[in-house]
């Protein structure tokens, strides 16, 4: 099982560049930043990890800016969105982003993407929440477009456009992997219909070795392979035992997300989390 590292990258943080570096040195496999462009502070969409929203979703840097440091600053791991909310970003705009960071890094970049929690921030964006996930749908296969085809056009319910022209194309072919997120079953079955992987967050009422056998039997059904459509979690690196299920029913890969720190203090939970890496991968 491969182990990654997450992080809430902000100005005060350790940087992305020493963070990347560490992270590699260490033998992770990837680097994961989120995304939130704001959070609004009307607050009325609840947030699924608990009562209080952590500062860190309001001063998180972009994911694309800061992975393209670390890129420059590694030249082993993966660097991956944990995830993109593809709902808020123009899809043009974004396949350029998505191209241009996995050229940029020699074809190093993972498309973790979600459809999002807070309707709110949505809202700002002209996103409606009810139809989000038809219109992250829609925006992918757009970008796949952008990607494959020298000339590409796409007309959907949401997204509409007539033949252009985009370069840089992926290194990665025919596109970068594009892991989505969401919970059992329903982002499960997002995966299995036009994802190349699923990954939910563990410690939410989710136990990956309860749905793992459910999630391969309906991609199976879908008519994908399972073993094309692997299983990640995010997951806590302090759980070694329950680390060790995941390994040995076939979990691809687990990121550890650790505390937004200083450089000093990240460097400790780094090496805490490598030591668990260790032991399961």
């Amino acid at each position: 099982m491969k182990c990654g590292i997450a992080m809430f990258p902000t100005d005060y943080s350790i940087t992305p560049s020493d963070l990347g570096q560490a992270v590699e040195e260490r033998g992770f496999d990837s680097l994961w930043f989120p995304e939130h462009t704001h959070i609004p502070t009307s607050r009325k969409s609840p947030w699924p990890g608990g009562p209080n929203l952590p500062d860190v979703y309001k001063q998180t840097l972009d994911p694309f800016m800061a992975l393209t440091a670390a890129a420059i600053a590694t030249k082993r791991i993966k660097l991956a969105t944990g995830i993109c909310l593809v709902v808020e970003r123009d899809p043009i705009h974004l396949a350029k982003n998505v191209a241009t960071i996995d050229h940029l890094s020699g074809g190093r970049f993972v498309f973790g993407i979600g459809g999002g929690w807070n309707a709110e921030e949505m809202a700002n964006h002209g996103t409606d929440f009810k139809s989000r996930f038809s219109l992250m749908r829609e925006r992918i296969e757009a970008m796949k477009a952008i990607w494959v085809n020298d000339v590409a056009e796409y007309h959907g319910e949401h997204v509409n456009f007539d033949p252009l022209w985009a370069w840089p194309k992926p290194v990665q072919k025919p596109h970068p992997p594009i892991l989505v997120g969401g919970e059992f079953p329903h982002g499960a079955k997002r995966a299995i219909a036009y994802g190349d992987g699923w990954m939910p967050i563990g410690g939410r009422g989710l136990d990956a070795l309860d749905i793992l056998p459910s999630f391969r039997q309906m991609a199976a059904e879908a008519g994908r392979n399972p073993d094309e459509v692997p299983m990640s979690v995010f997951a806590a690196p302090q759980v070694a035992e329950r680390l060790k299920r995941y390994r040995d029913a076939g979990v691809d890969r687990s990121v550890f997300m650790i505390p937004t720190t200083g450089r000093d203090e990240a460097l400790k939970n780094l090496e805490a989390a490598a030591a668990v890496a260790r032991t399961v991968s």
